[in-house]
């Protein structure tokens, strides 16, 4: 039976990058997006035109009890997943004193609480099928460094990181490793900066580059293989050696 993997906020960017990577390992790729479904539609088509297999699947996984509903009526009708790559984030940069509660709100709900709001339904059906299993976080290094004007963003992502180091005690005896990704500056959609800030941000990265989606990919891809069966709890930096 072909192994599922759930990628959530795959419809583009780093998401879509590591369904990619994902689907050409031969796992069957279950595209999640929230309002982007024509991007989340070009994702499964490349993963199709690549050979790989794969379905879309809608739901907000800031919305407990509606992304709750989602995942167990699709593991109900289409069986665990193998693993999940917990990616869907936003940000809502502003200087901690101009801070709206609803700019805290948002990312803490998005980028921190989804943790919990998809795992929590997949991990039982998942130890069900004792197969072992893979869990990979996208941190960033902003949860490792902070940043400024990220306040609310690398709160949450710095939650992850020991959320990922907690969960991954809890299911060792499992064989199911939990691990994070904290990628640096990578050029997305959500990372578009304007010339004289992208070259200030520059100064900070040995590389003198921004990253590719795909690099980021790379480790998750090797993350999610059985190559990496002994590699638990741990934070890798994608991040051209910014620290």
């Amino acid at each position: 039976m072909q192994r599922q993997f759930l990628i959530t906020g795959a419809s583009k960017g780093i998401g879509r990058a590591c369904a990619l990577n994902l689907a050409q390992q031969g796992f069957y790729c279950v595209v999640h997006y929230l309002s982007d479904k024509a991007g989340a539609e070009e994702t499964l088509a490349l993963i199709k035109e690549a050979g790989g297999q794969g379905t879309i699947l809608q739901c907000d996984v800031a919305e407990r009890a509606a992304c709750a509903e989602v995942l167990t009526h699709y593991i109900e009708e289409h069986g665990a997943f193998y693993g999940v790559v917990c990616n869907a984030g936003i940000t809502r940069d502003n200087a901690f004193p101009a801070m709206s509660g609803e700019e805290w709100d948002a990312v803490i709900h998005t980028d921190l609480d989804s943790f919990y709001n998809v795992l929590q339904p997949c991990i039982m059906p998942l130890i069900g099928l004792r197969q072992g299993g893979r869990i990979i976080a996208i941190s960033s290094v902003s949860g490792l460094a902070g940043n400024r004007g990220q306040v609310n963003y690398a709160a949450a992502k710095a939650g992850l990181i020991g959320a990922v180091k907690s969960l991954a005690i809890e299911l060792a005896k499992r064989k199911i490793t939990v691990n994070a990704v904290a990628p640096g500056l990578i050029d997305t959609a959500m990372t578009k900066l304007d010339s004289l800030v992208l070259q200030q941000a520059l100064q900070l990265i040995p590389f003198k580059r921004m990253g590719s989606p795909e690099e980021v990919a790379a480790v998750v891809g090797f993350l999610a293989s059985d190559a990496a069966s002994y590699v638990t709890r741990q934070v890798i930096s994608v991040n051209g050696g910014m620290f």
